[in-house]
């Protein structure tokens, strides 16, 4: 498969790699510091840069107010933002891809203020009970048929968003009971969008996380909040599908960061070890040094060339489930690959690589959650051989 880049997707690349190097890089270290913690003016300054950049809504349509990027533009723009530290490309204005379905009101409301970055959205998902099995899920919609609204229950986890910029959600819930559909039998998994000023939503804990990142991951509780009908995103019962679509979107784009980073990391070691002298020669003529950064150098190779093809599948209009198989196997190879690089250019830096002040320290800590969050390493590795086995071999490999 050629993934060549043309003209217009190599000038792409170098607007994101200027972006990250000249906006995002220089924070990093005072980010570190403040303990993930911008000014209003810096995060006012980093929106704009995108915007000016046209970085902006990169996966949505012109015709919303994005960018109208291909899937493997996606992966090329992410390659660059995995090369900052600190998640700071969070605040590039952007929404999560299932508000593709909004409405003309939702747009209005929701998806535009977001392209601007007046607004920012979250997701959630995982509950305490519900996490890799979204089957489980607690979380109760229940129609009020006086009103036509719909009253909400649940506890949420992990519901990913900038401190200070986020004020909505995507609540992903079922509606059950008597109006679960058609014959009011079966229920059906569903999304509203809830601001969170609404009354009953509460945030009841924001937990700090081994990394210092840009997105916060606090809990909330949904106590009996009620939201029309016109909050429900996309229609009734199409959560699973349409949550599935971010997951595929959003492993892809892991992994593309993940290869990212495995740049820079590789960057820096062999810029330092070709430098620091002990022994009377460079550390980087110590093959306990060079192998192990040649092994990762193989690695980012790989993962690079697996999630572009991914995104190519993706593009070419692939058979959707084996563009599933094909992102679960990049972000699985990625995540897994880029903790192993990490590790081994905190051991070429030796004890500087145990400061936080340096780079090397910061993505061991960052890199780790790739591995567990949109769906563990373990829920890949589930998702590629259920496709080996449907699929077949040759399709999943080929």
């Amino acid at each position: 498969m050629d993934v060549t880049l043309s003209p217009a997707q190599l000038e792409l690349q170098g607007r994101a790699r200027a972006y990250v190097v000249d906006v995002l890089q220089p924070l990093e270290a005072e980010f570190e510091r403040a303990g993930g913690r911008l000014p209003a003016a810096t995060r006012s300054e980093l929106k704009w840069a995108a915007i000016d950049a046209r970085l902006h809504g990169g996966s949505f349509p012109v015709e919303l107010g994005g960018q109208g990027w291909t899937a493997l533009d996606q992966v090329i723009v992410h390659e660059q933002l995995g090369q900052a530290t600190g998640g700071l490309w969070s605040f590039i204005p952007g929404a999560y891809n299932a508000l593709i379905h909004a409405d003309e009101a939702q747009r209005r409301r929701y998806l535009e203020p977001s392209m601007r970055g007046e607004r920012f959205g979250s997701y959630a998902i995982t509950e305490p009970n519900a996490g890799s099995d979204a089957r489980s899920l607690e979380a109760r919609a229940v129609r009020d048929t006086a009103t036509g609204d719909y009253i909400l229950n649940g506890e949420k986890w992990f519901v990913t968003g900038p401190p200070d910029e986020t004020d909505f959600m995507i609540f992903h819930c079922v509606v059950g009971g008597d109006d679960a559909g058609p014959g009011g039998l079966e229920p059906q998994p569903t999304l509203f969008l809830v601001d969170y000023d609404m009354p009953g939503l509460t945030m009841t804990h924001d937990p700090d996380y081994t990394h210092t990142f840009a997105d916060r991951h606090p809990q909330f509780v949904l106590a009996d909040v009620r939201v029309p009908a016109s909050a429900i995103l996309g229609g009734l019962g199409r959560a699973d599908e349409l949550t599935n679509e971010w997951f595929i979107e959003e492993r892809i784009h892991i992994a593309a960061r993940c290869a990212g980073a495995m740049e820079r990391l590789l960057a820096l070691a062999v810029e330092w070890a070709t430098q620091r002298v002990q022994f009377g020669q460079r550390i980087y003529d110590f093959q306990g040094v060079s192998f192990p950064l040649a092994d990762s150098a193989a690695d980012a190779a790989a993962a690079r060339l697996l999630t572009r093809e991914a995104a190519a599948l993706a593009d070419g209009g692939a058979d959707a489930r084996v563009v599933h198989a094909k992102a679960s196997l990049a972000k699985l190879f990625a995540s897994e690959a880029a903790w192993r690089c990490a590790d081994r250019v905190v051991q070429v830096f030796g004890g500087r690589g145990y400061m936080r002040e340096f780079p090397v320290e910061r993505y061991l800590r960052e890199l780790r959650v790739d591995r567990i969050w949109e769906g563990t390493s373990e829920i890949q590795r589930m998702i590629v051989a259920r496709a080996l086995d449907k699929r077949g071999v040759g399709r999943v490999v080929g």
